[in-house]
């Protein structure tokens, strides 16, 4: 399984209208991408323009598939966003 932690940093003054695309994101790639096996979004205390999304594929086969639906499934999101992002991908050791 392969674990993604995605920290998105939202423009000032738009968290509400970011957090409406995120719950509308979210059903529609857990519905359009059955290796995606958790795709949870998180607000962080004390750093009011952060989002983080924890993210687990089933493989290496459905990450491509989300890279892939991505520009498409954020499109609502990503101008509400800064420029950048930070992504770790990371590995289960159990």
């Amino acid at each position: 399984m392969i674990t993604l932690i995605a920290t998105l940093k939202v423009k000032a003054g738009k968290m509400d209208e970011a957090v409406k695309a995120i719950k509308e994101i979210v059903p529609k790639v857990k519905k359009a991408e059955p290796g995606c096996l958790a795709y949870i979004p998180h607000k962080v205390r004390d750093e009011e323009n952060t989002i983080i999304f924890y993210e687990k594929y089933r493989d290496e086969e459905a990450l491509k598939v989300h890279s892939s639906n991505a520009p498409k499934s954020l499109e609502k999101l990503m101008p509400l966003l800064e420029p950048g992002f930070n992504l770790k991908t990371c590995y289960e050791i159990l």
